[in-house]
């Protein structure tokens, strides 16, 4: 399997060079040159396959040769060590968690995915070293910092805007030590991110190995996939169409239920659920794509003003508008229309849902009204205790603490604070 750059189809490289490399260097994303759909077979025996047996089908032709079937099948079984549960919340009405995982976010399967495909590839590089580099609006770092713990070979470094992610957030990307280093961004997620992007083009940092973690990273974005289908596969029995909300940022989720329908997966809809940053929205409305600066909101991983993998969705639609629209919505629902639904989803059903998923359900609910025969799912992208500060006032309750975030709340704050590109390349050459 090779990949081309969405800025250049030229250009392309393997599997193994795009984990890499992260970004291309003429800074387009990664894109796979083929997707071929998965047989029908598949899908009718789908309910007697073990998760794991799924993700291999799923991901396998994205990887090609270049990881044994035994390795890779390896590296789903220490990838999927947690359950994708669908929840009932109402008549036709689901929750998929995604939080069961070591760092209680959606993040901990791409990025235990990416890390192990990376140790794969330097094993036999004994005197070098790759620099993760990632920029964080919330639970990527610590998704990212859990994942590549003690990895030989691979030094992670996390960027951060100061003062926007959440207290638990912040102790589960500065806690952990070792091989990873937080840096506290004076600014916002979209900083972050174009210091990140602009460190990939230095031609100076050339020698530093620097790779991404985010989902601009094919080995971040890809396994994104797996949750759609183990919904599927939940929900197959009901023979229903199926509608995703999706709560969207950087818009890695949608994009890859997106991929998932392209190799067959039968879905009907998807739904963009975001917060005040609406360039989707807006694009929908208008037809022009006009990223506006990040505002930062109770729903905090979602504050991204131009989001990166909108272009390979574009890419997956073949840049058609219309045929994007009969599969794609996108709604933007403010922080005081998220806590109304926090409470009246508890009320209703006595499920506690954070900021991020609340979306998601408001976004699923107005698309609904479109698809009266259709099951809904929306996608619960964290554990609610990550949000206790919004989530504990509106349903004036007390959260009990899960082990995976007491592990982390004694452990003293390490960063470093910079406010420029220079202070990230000089702590880089260092």
């Amino acid at each position: 399997m090779n990949y081309f750059s969405l800025n250049n189809k030229n250009h392309k490289v393997s599997f193994k060079e795009a984990v890499i490399q992260g970004l291309a260097p003429d800074r387009g994303l990664y894109f796979p040159e083929t997707i071929s759909p998965l047989s029908s077979d598949f899908f009718e025996n789908i309910t007697s396959l073990s998760n794991e047996e799924i993700a291999f089908e799923v991901i396998r032709q994205f990887v090609g040769e270049e990881i044994s079937e035994n390795v890779l099948k390896q590296i789903i079984s220490e990838t999927l060590c947690f359950d994708f549960p669908c929840v009932p919340i109402e008549n036709n009405i689901y929750s998929l968690e995604l939080f069961h995982g070591p760092t209680m976010a959606f993040k901990d399967v791409g990025a235990r995915f990416m890390s192990r495909c990376l140790a794969y590839f330097n094993k036999d590089n004994h005197n070098s070293k790759n620099i993760v580099l990632v920029a964080t609006s919330g639970d990527t770092g610590g998704a990212v910092a859990s994942g590549f713990l003690g990895v030989k070979g691979v030094e992670v470094v996390i960027l951060y805007p100061s003062g926007k992610v959440s207290d638990i957030q912040e102790r589960q990307l500065t806690t952990l030590g070792q091989n990873s280093t937080a840096l506290e961004v004076e600014g916002f997620f979209d900083d972050c991110q174009d210091m990140v992007k602009k460190a990939f083009l230095d031609e100076s940092l050339a020698d530093k190995n620097l790779t991404s973690a985010n989902s601009i990273n094919i080995a971040r974005w890809l396994p994104q996939m797996f949750y759609f289908f183990f919904a599927y596969k939940q929900l197959k029995s009901e023979n229903k169409p199926l509608v995703f909300s999706c709560p969207s940022g950087n818009f890695g989720n949608i994009c890859a239920g997106i991929l998932a329908k392209k190799l067959g997966l039968p879905i009907e809809h998807f739904v963009a659920s975001t917060n005040a940053n609406d360039t989707v929205p807006r694009f929908l409305e208008t037809g022009k794509y006009e990223p506006n600066p990040s505002i930062a909101t109770i729903s905090n991983a979602m504050d991204v003003g131009n989001p990166s993998n909108f272009v390979r969705i574009q890419e997956l639609y073949k840049y058609d508008l219309a045929e994007f629209n009969k599969d794609f919505s996108s709604y933007s629902f403010s922080d005081e229309a998220t806590k109304t639904a926090i409470k009246s989803i508890y009320e209703n059903s006595g499920y506690i849902a954070e900021p991020h998923g609340a979306i998601g359900f408001l976004g699923l609910k107005s698309e609904l009204q479109k698809h009266s025969n259709s099951i809904g799912v929306f996608l619960e992208t964290a554990h609610p205790i990550k949000f206790l500060d919004t989530v504990e006032p509106i349903l004036q309750l007390t959260l009990p603490i899960p082990k995976q975030i007491e592990s982390v709340l004694n452990k003293e704050k390490v960063s470093t604070k910079i406010k420029t590109y220079e202070e990230l390349k000089e702590f880089i050459l260092k």
